[in-house]
């Protein structure tokens, strides 16, 4: 039996409720209203929800209007900042007006979007700093920080979206003096605490979730509001995201960063000029660190697998490299622990020098457990990224971690996204995200894929490990682009077979072509979106959280099937957990996360019902392995066909219907 908050969410989208009356065009729909209702049952009697709202659901809505009406300090958490500033300049005021409850909403970003004031102002100070910063960047930062009063990155327009020098003057844990900084009271941060600590809903993402809550057991890294409500959009993402920020990493930048804001003491006259231990200390580290991130990139054959992301080498540690550059690796620990233990002789340190020192000595620490490699619950590798170098240990299951720092906290826990289902099954996301209990709910999309989309397989391809494939692929993509008159994504799981069909369809096919590298992602997707009839060739990270609605995305292609490459450590130590338990990796992670993967990929197509367009899949293992079939129920209802024929059937069917 509902509970009170249920009815009154239900009510809200009633065909005479308060939305109806203040949205134009607002239509109740059946799949929304279910979530509403069963969002606020759980908001009331606590536990967990998992809950799959197909696209066109208006799940956004349908957990905020429960939240809202709670009366409750609720904490959503969003896979993007895209979703994020949604719900803040869209949806917030929207439901404020059709509501008629008063209540509070902020969102937070990652520290790093934000301005540093202190940092910012002794890198002014700092004549090699100021030397970096190219001509021009510090009179338009400087005005801008004399204005804002966010300091969130995204609103200095004037400057390139990569800008070098932003590290440098970023708000990062890592780099924060807490309540000790002589800025604290006009720190953005801290004013951003301010404001969520006020407010009624509280909008933040994954990353900032997860780095919040790996830092709270520290002094000063924490900046989310304590909540006992929780909804977690886009859920899918979460363990990726966990992962990430529940592992240890030690790098080149990190330590070139400490050496630069040790040197900046001297000059910023911070400590005194004559202080010859504590510069030999620094120029320590600094040469102790030149030499061993150059050994670990010299000796890299030595890992034990690789995976290439483009520009990106992942390699799992093997014991033999770390035998190799343990000597090197122990001299740069000495070196950290020296420079921690010259800055704590300084008489009356500054805190600036104070957080070198304590940064040393986490770093030291953060070392000596990689090079030990000793917790059989992480995997430890090499990440190269450019001239970055990367020692990492990452979680090998976050289960535990997702249900400490999210599930057990909370009174109650919305997890939602369009895909968590495989088979119809949520098993595999419980256990990926340690959720052991609670009500589960499918929710079928609004919209009729069998009406609005159609399904192409191609009737003959190689084998994807074939060197024939990515020739068989891009004649696919020509004749399908030809038919569409472009209008399509074009999504790679790998660079490889990107570039290799990247000059075939820029030689036949007459529309724009956009190529994931060629800018950056934003100023992509504005193009896409303005430029008609333009085609998007790109990998990963436009597989999800990208939004076009209308014609101007009218076909989505995937050239393989998902799958996570056996050769990350990551994903092998996760095939290696689930075989050492007795399990089946391939049934139950391996497949059930590109089932997912590719459930994201093609839902980028119908964003709306007026939407029509076509799917292709040009992996020829849908038709010629068991597991095919598997995947295919999985996937949006659509026709499925294997003549090329049949699309411009299809499309000429809907261009009749418009006329």
């Amino acid at each position: 039996m509902a509970g009170r908050l249920a009815d009154a969410a239900v009510r809200a989208f009633a065909p005479d409720g308060p939305l109806a009356r203040a949205v134009p065009g607002f239509e109740s729909r059946p799949s929304q209203l279910d979530m509403a209702g069963a969002v606020g049952d759980t908001f009331e009697t606590g536990g967990t929800l998992l809950v799959e709202a197909g696209t066109g659901t208006g799940k956004t809505l349908g957990y905020l209007v429960p939240a809202i009406l709670s009366r409750q300090r609720v904490l959503v958490s969003t896979g993007t900042k895209n979703l994020q500033e949604q719900i803040i300049y869209k949806d917030v005021p929207v439901l404020r007006e059709a509501l008629g409850v008063p209540f509070t909403a902020t969102h937070m970003k990652g520290r790093g979007n934000y301005l540093c004031l202190h940092r910012f102002d002794t890198f002014r100070r700092d004549p090699a700093s100021r030397a970096r910063a190219e001509p021009g960047q510090l009179r338009v930062l400087t005005a801008w920080a004399a204005r804002t009063d966010t300091g969130d990155r995204a609103e200095v327009d004037e400057l390139p979206e990569e800008l070098g020098i932003w590290n440098e003057i970023a708000a990062t844990s890592e780099n924060c003096l807490g309540s000790r900084c002589p800025q604290y009271q006009d720190c953005f941060v801290t004013r951003m605490r301010v404001r969520a600590a006020a407010s009624d809903l509280i909008v933040v993402n994954h990353h900032l979730l997860c780095a919040d809550a790996s830092v709270r057991l520290g002094t000063y890294g924490e900046v989310i509001p304590e909540c006992a409500y929780a909804v977690i959009d886009e859920a899918h993402q979460l363990e990726d995201v966990a992962t990430q920020y529940f592992g240890v990493s030690v790098s080149n930048y990190r330590l070139e960063e400490l050496v630069r804001d040790g040197d900046r003491l001297f000059a910023t006259h911070a400590v005194r000029d004559d202080d010859d231990s504590l510069r030999r200390a620094i120029a320590r580290v600094r040469e102790r660190a030149l030499e061993f991130f150059a050994e670990l990139q010299a000796d890299r054959g030595l890992c034990a697998g690789l995976a290439r992301t483009g520009g990106e080498e992942r390699l799992q540690v093997a014991p033999e490299l770390l035998a190799d550059v343990y000597e090197t690796g122990r001299s740069l620990i000495e070196a950290l622990d020296l420079l921690e233990g010259a800055v704590a002789l300084l008489k009356d340190a500054p805190d600036d020098a104070a957080a070198v020192g304590r940064r040393s000595g986490e770093i030291r620490d953060q070392l000596r457990f990689l090079l030990k490699a000793a917790d059989a619950d992480h995997v430890y590798y090499l990440e190269l990224r450019g001239p970055g170098v990367f020692l990492k240990a990452s979680p090998i299951d976050v289960s535990s971690i997702v249900r400490g720092f999210l599930l057990d906290r909370m009174h109650a826990s919305v997890l939602t996204s369009a895909t968590l289902t495989v088979g119809g099954s949520f098993a595999y996301i419980s256990r990926r995200l340690g959720v052991s209990a609670g009500r589960r709910l499918s929710l079928p999309s609004e919209f009729d894929f069998r009406t609005q989309a159609i399904l192409y397989l191609p009737a003959a391809m190689p084998d994807p490990r074939s060197p024939a494939f990515a020739d068989a692929a891009g004649r696919e993509v020509i004749e399908i682009l030809r038919r569409t008159a472009g209008r399509a994504f074009v999504l790679f799981t790998s660079y490889a077979v990107l570039r290799a069909v990247r000059p075939a369809v820029q030689a036949a096919v007459d529309y724009p072509i956009l190529v994931q590298g060629d800018a950056p992602r934003s100023v992509l997707l504005q193009q896409f979106r303005t430029q008609p009839h333009s085609v998007l060739l790109a990998t990963a990270s436009f597989w999800q959280g990208v939004d076009v609605v209308g014609e101007a995305l009218s076909c989505v292609i995937v050239d393989k099937l998902p799958f996570a490459s056996p050769g990350d450590p990551i994903t092998a130590a996760r095939i290696g957990s689930v075989a050492a338990a007795g399990g089946d990796p391939f049934l139950e992670y391996q497949l059930p996360l590109a089932i997912l993967t590719l459930q994201q990929g093609l839902g980028r197509l119908i964003r709306h019902r007026q939407d029509r367009g076509v799917l292709a899949i040009l992996d020829p293992r849908l038709r010629t392995r068991s597991y095919g079939a598997d995947i295919l129920r999985s996937l949006p209802p659509a026709p499925v066909t294997s003549e090329i024929g049949e699309i411009d059937r299809f499309l000429d069917t809907g261009r009749g219907s418009r006329a």
